[in-house]
Parts: C-alpha cells; sequence; structure tokens
C-alpha cells in the first residue's frame, strides 16, 4: 500500500521509523510548518520533518488542512492510507481521501482517556495500567472504530516522560502490526461503547497543572510525576510578602499527623517540606522563578526562606 504518515513530535517518529524499517511504503509525511524556538527564534523543523527528509520522502507543511493546494497535492500522491501519530485534528475531506480509510494511534486503552493528554492524565489519577490503541478516525474526537490495542503497566513511580518513551516504542510496533493487518485484509474493527462515560484527558494549562495543597498526599505525588517533566506542576510561594512562582517537578510524600496550616512550610539548611492534611510533601526539584532547576539542597544553598513562609 501507498502511505501517506502524518505526525509532528518525537513520539511520532517512532512509528514512521518503524513502518520504513518494515518496507512499508511511505510516499508522504505530513506535519507542521517550522516554527521560531530558542533564543534566536530561528526557525525549527518538527522531528517528524527531519526524519522524512532523512528518508528523502516528500514533506508537506501546510498552515491549513482545508486548503485547496495542500489537497490537490494530497490527492497527487495517490495513498492508499493515511497513518495519524500525535498530529492535529483533521477535517473530514482529509481523513476520508484514502481508499482504506485513516488511522490514529492514541496513548491509551480507549474509550479511556480521549483527549490531549492522555499519557498524563493516566499518571496523574494513579493508574497502574495504559497501552495504545489504534483507531479508524471519524468525525469526532477518538470515538472511532478501535482496530487494536496493547496495554503495558505504569510503575507506581514513574514520571510521564518515561511511561511516554516506553509507550513510543510499543506504539510503533502497534503502527506497523495494524497497517500489515489492513493490508492483508484482516481487519476487524469494534465501535467504541457509548453507553456510560470514561475518564478524560484534556487539554493541560495553568489552571489544572496547579498543585491544590488541601489534597491529599498520594494525589499531589501522581500529579508532580504526571506532568513531569514537561509542562511540570507548579505553585507559588509567598516568602516575606513576596510571591514567587514554582514548577514543581520532584517530591516525596510522608504520612503524618500535625497542627501546622495547610501550606505552611518547614524548612532546614537542606529539606523543604509543604505541610498538608495528611502529611508533608517533601520539595526534591523544583524551578523558581528565574532560576535554574535544582534540588532543594542546592537552592538552599544560596536562599532564604523564612520560616513564617507558605505556598498557595
Amino acid at each position: 500500500m501507498r502511505i501517506v504518515f502524518m505526525g509532528t513530535p518525537e513520539f511520532a517518529v517512532a512509528s514512521l521509523e518503524a513502518l520504513i524499517e518494515a518496507d512499508h511504503e511511505v510516499v508522504g509525511v505530513v506535519t507542521a510548518p517550522d516554527r521560531p524556538a530558542g533564543r534566536g527564534r530561528k526557525l525549527k523543523a518538527s522531528a517528524v520533518k527531519e526524519a522524512g527528509l532523512k528518508h528523502q520522502i516528500p514533506v508537506l507543511q501546510p498552515l491549513k488542512l482545508k486548503s485547496p493546494e495542500f489537497l490537490e497535492v494530497l490527492k497527487e500522491l495517490e495513498a492508499d492510507l493515511f497513518v495519524v501519530v500525535a498530529f492535529r485534528m483533521l477535517p473530514e475531506v482529509v481523513w476520508s481521501m484514502p481508499r482504506f480509510g485513516t488511522f490514529n494511534l492514541h496513548g491509551s486503552l480507549l474509550p479511556e482517556y480521549r483527549g490531549a493528554a492522555p499519557i498524563h492524565w493516566a499518571v496523574i489519577n494513579g493508574e497502574t495500567e495504559t497501552g495504545v490503541t489504534t483507531f479508524f478516525i471519524d468525525e469526532k474526537i477518538d470515538t472511532g472504530a478501535i482496530i487494536a490495542s496493547k496495554s503495558m503497566a505504569i510503575g507506581a513511580d514513574e514520571t510521564t516522560g518515561e511511561v511516554h518513551d516506553r509507550m513510543m516504542q510499543l506504539g510503533a510496533s502497534l503502527v506497523v502490526e495494524t497497517v500489515s493487518a489492513i493490508e492483508s485484509g484482516e481487519v476487524k474493527a469494534q465501535p467504541q461503547p457509548k453507553d456510560r462515560s470514561f475518564k478524560p484527558a484534556p487539554k493541560l494549562h495553568a489552571e489544572n497543572t496547579r498543585i491544590d495543597w488541601s489534597l491529599s498526599g498520594e494525589y499531589i505525588y501522581n500529579k508532580v510525576r504526571g506532568l513531569n517533566p514537561f509542562p511540570a506542576a507548579w505553585t507559588e510561594f509567598v516568602i516575606q510578602e513576596e510571591v514567587v512562582s514554582a514548577k514543581i517537578y520532584k517530591v516525596a510524600f510522608e504520612a503524618a499527623k500535625h497542627d501546622l496550616k495547610i501550606g505552611s512550610l518547614l524548612c532546614d539548611k537542606k529539606s523543604i517540606r509543604v505541610a498538608i492534611e495528611n502529611g508533608w510533601i517533601n520539595l526534591l526539584e523544583l524551578k523558581l522563578s528565574g532560576k535554574r532547576k535544582m534540588t532543594a539542597s542546592d537552592l538552599l544553598n544560596g536562599f532564604s526562606i523564612p520560616s513564617d513562609s507558605n505556598v498557595q
């Protein structure tokens, strides 16, 4: 089959490389336009574009997926199948184009965790299992008929970054298996159930990545590892009436009883602990606004936190 691959970040590159290595015919790559990056704001190509060029595959970078010019070039590639991994939502005029349809790789065991951040929310919610799913794209988000899935465990202390890297390889193998199954005519896609609600995976933003210190230590611990390394959980320190924003990358939870107000800080020369309802959250790795990421002990070498400080 003639395949057009659509994706943008490093997560998608593993699937593209796996298809090429399996000798499937990738006749085109669709990815995001180059974007300014770094201090010099120079234009930077996506990871998928770089992979496509390395293999001398034609690369398309449309600003608008419905533009007549893009659709015409896409048709000229005469693809039998579109494969989508970590890309934008496609209009029907695109996903309905190839004769075998368009399938997407999603980072969860659908129908659970539909949405933009499935890996993050699985870790935040303390799940012990997740996986990858391939499904045929339809007019809604992540609701199409399921082709295949593979499961994987989530370690109790794993971060989203660690799960992401393992899932990237698992997803690549499932993409190759799915293409082979479609090519051989063995696919029997199953509609997703509609009779109950499922756990969502909404887009991450400032409000839902902020730490709520009134919640349990178990949840706060999972939230911090679920947002590590990106975009990172965050909070605000109140130090002598000055409010300082901070990203929190690593914590430990200690169950205990105390009589301090929630959000109070207890600091010594090497540690910063936050009082919560069922114990303490020990801040192990953090980044104050305007400073580099560092351990709490390194921060306290040159930064004083008075005893009346707190987080909010």
